[in-house]
């Protein structure tokens, strides 16, 4: 496996990623945090009671492969997250948790679909997002919410924490950043929509955005099918 190279680049870069999260209103206070993965197999991540637009890229907090605390602030007591996710996601390299206001609103709805919390509305949604299962409520840095992550995480790269948030890895800092971002752009859709009838797109158009394009031109061998079906009914293609 190869992690994001470059640790002073990526103090740099998760400054910058959290100080525009926060000055855009998606996090507020001391509340989200962000982790990224280093060509070591140790990680970057968000101090604890820090705030993410005033972060200090020489008092991140810097932990071993194994998660062992070895420099900077004390890590966020949220690390079991982060860590759950780089764990089940070896793929993605950076993890993103906020308490965006809409994405958050819509995690304390009673009656949501367990497997996917918000429909499908709009192409980039699909694309960028994908299903988001919700993740029993747990109390912030309770470690039992590592189980409940492991169970899912492996097929989605977007979760959401019951009356919690999202949290979101990728394969860079800003990928994931601008997943979490479509989340709570999507999540105000659906909130502005209220009891109106909404119009979600389709499976067929789902598979238009999901599916490879060769796969729709020319047929593949049968491995080959059978993940793109696969691909196409659970979190994995994004």
């Amino acid at each position: 496996m190869t992690g994001i190279t470059n640790e002073s680049r990526l103090r740099s870069e998760l400054v910058t990623v959290a100080e525009s999260l926060f000055h855009r209103g998606l996090t507020a206070g001391s509340s989200g945090n962000i982790s990224v993965r280093l060509d070591d197999g140790g990680f970057l991540m968000t101090p604890t009671n820090s705030s993410l637009g005033r972060l200090d890229g020489d008092q991140l907090s810097r932990l071993d492969a194994g998660g062992r605390h070895i420099d900077g602030g004390q890590p966020t007591k949220e690390a079991a997250l982060h860590r759950a996710m780089h764990q089940r996601r070896p793929g993605d390299n950076a993890v993103v948790h906020l308490h965006s206001p809409h994405a958050t609103a819509v995690s304390c709805l009673d009656g949501l679909d367990h497997r996917n919390c918000i429909p499908p509305l709009t192409a980039y949604h699909v694309m960028r997002v994908g299903p988001l299962p919700l993740v029993a409520y747990h109390r912030p840095g309770d470690p039992a919410v590592v189980a409940a992550i492991a169970a899912i995480a492996s097929d989605c790269h977007a979760l959401l924490l019951a009356n919690h948030g999202p949290i979101v890895g990728e394969s860079t800092l800003q990928r994931a950043a601008d997943a979490i971002e479509e989340l709570e752009q999507t999540a105000r859709i659906l909130l502005l929509l209220g009891d109106r009838p909404a119009r979600p797109l389709t499976q067929a158009q789902i598979e238009e955005l999901t599916d490879p394009p060769q796969s729709r031109e020319e047929p593949s061998p049968p491995e080959s099918r059978q993940g793109a079906r696969h691909a196409g009914t659970n979190c994995l293609k994004r």
